[in-house]
């Protein structure tokens, strides 16, 4: 017998944030107003930066906030709640604040990805939801950007659904995927919902389903003309996959002029086998086709075999992609930065540890991105309190965040600010860009950072730093304890 129900996501939270709630609602702290951070500590890979992904889903999230009956009663249940409590919760909606920094965009530890200005209980039970949504698309829209940078402008499609680590990572991993830089995937659903271009052409099974490689080869063609992609390596790739390929091409492809095809290396010595293929393609006079590898890629085996000579046009990358898996942990986390007093103040708060990587930065913050304005190149990013302003007339002065010792002055630049504002009192207020912009965004926003940053080994330390007057503030705060 099948048990389940239909999902509501209001109720993917961590249960303390419940408990939480119901504690502030009793204690007359339901209305006080609350600012949270989500940021992330440490760059996955030891990487340069990260690329934020994941806003769209947590804006509809906030949007469709609701407890129904059956949640109620589950939490009845329990035997924790309080009946004005659950009764709060019966008429529960997002009534807050969201800055957030645009998804596509390259970010760096410590800064917040999103800040959240709301009611106590409503700011503290979308915890769960905003991290495990932002946490996982980010990890995956960075592993994408590593591995499409080294593939060095070829073509890269993600391949991973069937090693996902369940549905929803299958499809909206795709979709992270895509922003990232992966120009489609194999899965059929990520197309239909996002608009992830899907596609593919045959597995191992077809060839093997016929009498003879060749004739497999050729009946795909027939079916398929222009989406001739033939996998040669279910048997022996240089022997017969390639040499029964061009037969197939030429007798199908060839008479209906047709120039555009591809063959796709699966296993084996990827390095060699498309040298070799390329050599045999070309003297057969298919210089046009595509040469494709896919097998336990990422972004170090791409760069090893270009350097070893690989003659290889696309990529797919499956399971160290959807999973990625050399740092399947994006440690975001969602922190209370400040709250308002009866009068409106904002008053900072911090979190203390022995741990130094874990003590946050206190209060209601704006982060802004400095642009020399002569090479229109990112050189560091500043983070101010939110009444703050920058005076570009003047050099700002900058430590190191790996040493805090090392200094860097920055003039001739221009401020951004990196968040932008996505909810205003419950409503939406921000154009949702399509996927595509996304995207292009991304790309647009990686080429702005020095290859030094970008780098896969030992990246440049880019500067994140608060301002003097953010700084007292933490610092008094830490003085205090």
């Amino acid at each position: 017998m099948n048990t389940e129900k239909p999902r509501n996501l209001t109720m993917l939270c961590d249960f303390y944030e419940l408990t939480m709630g119901n504690g502030y609602f009793l204690s007359g702290r339901r209305n006080r107003i609350t600012y949270f951070d989500l940021f992330f500590r440490d760059v996955p890979d030891r990487g340069g930066f990260a690329i934020c992904a994941g806003l769209e889903q947590v804006v509809r999230y906030l949007q469709s906030l609701h407890f129904e009956e059956e949640d109620l009663a589950y939490l009845r249940g329990k035997g924790l709640f309080s009946e004005e409590f659950l009764d709060y919760l019966r008429h529960f909606r997002f009534s807050g604040d969201v800055w957030a920094i645009p998804e596509g965009t390259p970010v760096f530890p410590r800064e917040p990805l999103i800040t959240v200005r709301a009611p106590a209980i409503e700011a503290q039970l979308i915890e769960t939801f905003l991290l495990l949504t932002v946490n996982h698309q980010s990890m995956i829209a960075t592993k994408a950007n590593r591995i499409t940078r080294a593939a060095e402008g070829r073509t890269v499609l993600e391949f991973g659904s069937r090693r996902a680590q369940g549905i929803d990572a299958a499809v909206v991993g795709a979709r992270s995927a895509y922003i990232g830089g992966c120009k489609g995937t194999a899965c059929a659903l990520s197309d239909q919902v996002y608009g992830v271009p899907a596609g593919g052409t045959m597995a191992h099974a077809w060839v093997q389903m016929f009498d003879s490689q060749f004739e497999a080869f050729k009946t795909y063609c027939e079916i398929y003309p222009h989406n001739a992609t033939l996998l040669v390596d279910t048997y022996n790739t240089l022997k017969s996959g390639v040499p029964d390929a061009i037969r197939a091409f030429d007798a199908v492809l060839k008479p209906r002029g047709i120039t555009k095809c591809g063959i796709r290396l699966d296993s084996g010595d990827i390095a060699y086998l498309s040298r070799e293929a390329r050599k045999m393609l070309d003297a057969a006079g298919w210089t046009e086709c595509q040469i494709s590898a896919s097998n336990s890629l990422d972004e170090y085996i791409i760069r090893d075999l270009f350097r070893q000579g690989a003659k290889l046009d696309l990529f797919g990358v499956g399971e160290r992609l959807i999973t990625s898996s050399t740092s399947p942990v994006f440690g975001g986390v969602y922190k209370l930065v400040a709250v308002e007093d009866e009068k409106g103040r904002v008053l900072p708060k911090i979190k203390i540890s022995e741990n130094v990587g874990k003590i946050t930065n206190p209060h209601f913050k704006v982060p802004y991105r400095l642009f020399n304005r002569k090479t229109g190149k990112a050189e560091a990013d500043y983070l101010c309190l939110y009444d703050e302003s920058i005076d570009e007339s003047k050099p700002l002065e900058l430590f190191d965040p790996e040493a805090t010792w090392k200094r860097k002055t920055f003039r001739d630049f221009r401020a951004v600010p990196l968040q932008e504002r996505i909810f205003r009192k419950g409503e939406l207020v921000y154009n949702l860009p399509t996927l595509p912009e996304i995207q292009a965004r991304c790309a647009q926003q990686v080429d702005t950072l020095w290859d030094e940053v970008k780098r896969f080994d030992n990246p440049h330390n880019y500067y994140v730093d608060l301002s003097q007057k953010l700084w007292d503030i933490k610092n008094s705060l830490l003085n205090k304890r």
